[in-house]
């Protein structure tokens, strides 16, 4: 019934508006095809890896062939879970080249040992194992989890078995847009708040004593980054965190 009311309100407009004729008349012919052929998720899982292969693996044997010998990836790269954000893509990383974790909101959470012991497992291999020479955070435009950390009420309370607890990692940021943007809307603290809690995620990645070790040695740097995909920018930053060696090193 949709495809039928929506093919009927596109002939409407078409009859009305003669001017829109090519843009409606595409727009049945989609939905049409789409009626025809309804969204089959396992072709298209098959139907991508085909292109993969064909397209990529098949063009490039040099390189998947190295790749089966190791990887020895130069970043390491936090990043949003959001479907629209895939780092590979906006950077064009290609296969080996960044060694990626991606969570709600891209967040990074302080060193503990039980609670995020999977993020520390990944940080750790990441530079101790792989020898990673760059971590970057990258926010984005339009973050749900941002979105979701600043309308936490002021009480704490939660109505969410997971979201919430875990965006709290980055509440810190929260409490200074709040404080220092607090004449601003919403939607504009949103937007501070995803920048703001990528320095926060910077600065929990020193609470990890590998990273401070790499810091100290200039063997690692870190960096921050947002993406906004409204406007087509991407903004890269550096924090100076003043590292320097310890006595024993």
């Amino acid at each position: 019934m949709a495809y039928e009311e929506a093919i009927e309100g596109l002939n409407k407009l078409l009859s009305e508006k003669k001017e829109l004729e090519s843009v409606a008349a595409s727009k049945i012919e989609q939905i049409t095809a789409e009626l025809q052929h309804p969204f089959n998720p396992l072709e298209k899982v098959r139907a991508g890896f085909t292109h993969f292969k064909t397209q990529k693996y098949e063009k490039n044997p040099d390189l998947y062939g190295e790749l089966a010998k190791g990887q020895s990836p130069k970043f390491m790269v936090f990043a949003c879970s959001d479907s629209r954000v895939c780092p590979s893509h906006v950077l064009d990383f290609q296969p080996g080249e960044a060694f990626v974790v991606r969570n709600i909101a891209n967040m990074v959470p302080p060193y503990d040992l039980i609670r995020y012991s999977g993020v520390g497992a990944a940080i750790e291999y990441a530079v101790l194992h792989l020898k990673v020479e760059t971590i970057v955070v990258i926010g984005h435009s339009c973050c749900g989890g941002i979105k979701g950390l600043m309308s936490i009420p002021d009480d704490g309370s939660t109505s969410t078995a997971f979201i919430e607890d875990w965006v709290k990692i980055c509440s810190p940021a929260k409490t200074k847009v709040k404080s220092e943007a607090a004449d601003a809307g919403f939607a504009d603290q949103c937007v501070t708040c995803e920048k703001e809690a990528v320095n926060v995620s910077l600065g929990n990645l020193l609470t990890y004593p590998f990273v401070r070790d790499g810091l100290a040695k200039k063997t690692l740097s870190l960096k921050g980054a947002h993406y906004d995909f409204v406007k087509g920018t991407f903004d890269l930053w550096n924090l100076d965190f003043g590292i320097s060696p310890s006595l024993s090193t």
